[in-house]
């Protein structure tokens, strides 16, 4: 198998370096029980630090593609389910990741990933850095004060962007901020930066799949901002449906453990248990969208020019 790389490429080069090993298995090119380059070899033979194939391997490893032996090495897994529909939906084109979403007692389902690297993370800094809010629900009181931002973009690059940028050199920026600016339109900035941030990954999603998104289901603690989601539905022109119970990395957890067990008989029992809470149906025109997105755009430009 041979390994090529786009050093000028956006997409970090561990993710490109894995998205080829999984194409590679996908494509029968590595098969079961193969042995892989030693991380030292691979390096070499790639053109990169050992560092780079080092995360590569443990990624490949939590995902399950791989395993290694401290003595022996790595080598693909003997376990993985090579179906068409996985083969022809390896790799992403447009800077997310090629995952394996659930796995229960049949055969494991595969998803396209993107990694958002600061959401809740942002409204926790506006608590107990900037001391803005005094809790996270107080962040949507805020936001609802005032009619827009103002102007103002936050792009809480803390630690860099995800997918689909893929770049953990750029840092964190607020741009334009006037003398009108104020803690609300700070605070409402900061929760549309979200929106902005998931916006960007379905897009990426719809690029690769070809597929239209014509709803978004919603989970997690963010999803009970009710300012938050229908900012979510608005940026991206498509509803928002949150379901009676957020929590759903342990709803899911518990439906395969039901589905292992017999509990439940098929997922589609499971799916008949879903309970719609709240739709958010788009409010904003097309032209507001347009301009909101453009001035985001330009915010996050600024943000990846820092390494520069």
């Amino acid at each position: 198998m041979v390994i090529e790389l786009d050093f000028a490429s956006d997409t970090p080069i561990y993710v490109q370096l894995r998205n080829q090993i999984v194409k590679g298995i996908g494509k029968g090119e590595l098969k079961a029980g193969e042995k892989l380059p030693t991380v030292r070899q691979l390096a070499s033979d790639a053109g990169v630090n050992t560092m780079t194939v080092n995360k590569t391997y443990q990624i490949l490893k939590a995902e399950g593609f791989i395993k290694t032996d401290r003595r022996l090495g790595a080598f693909v897994a003997e376990n993985i389910n090579m179906d068409i529909e996985f083969r022809e939906k390896l790799e992403s084109e447009h800077g997310l990741i090629t995952t394996i979403a659930a796995d229960s007692c049949d055969e494991p389902s595969y998803a396209l990933e993107g990694s958002v690297f600061v959401a809740g993370a942002a409204i926790q800094w506006l608590r107990d850095e900037m001391h803005m809010i005094d809790n996270s629900a107080q962040s949507e009181e805020l936001a609802k004060q005032v009619k827009d931002t103002n102007g103002v973009y936050v792009v809480p690059a803390f630690t860099g962007l995800g997918a689909p940028y893929w770049n953990q050199y750029c840092r964190g920026m607020v741009v334009g901020i006037t003398r009108g600016c104020s803690r609300e339109h700070f605070v409402r900035a900061t929760l549309e930066s979200l929106a902005y941030q998931t916006y960007s990954v379905l897009r990426a999603m719809e690029q690769d799949t070809g597929l239209a998104i014509e709803r978004l289901r919603v989970d997690g603690g963010a999803s009970a901002n009710d300012f938050l989601m229908q900012f979510q539905a608005d940026i991206l022109g498509a509803d928002v449906l949150r379901p009676g119970c957020i929590e759903t990395t342990a709803l899911g957890a518990a439906y395969l453990a039901g589905l292992a067990t017999g509990y439940w008989e098929s997922k589609d029992e499971i799916e008949k248990n879903w309970r719609l809470s709240h739709r958010f149906i788009p409010q904003m025109t097309d032209d507001t969208r347009t301009e909101r997105l453009k001035g985001w755009d330009k915010a996050v430009k600024c943000a990846l020019m820092w390494q520069e």
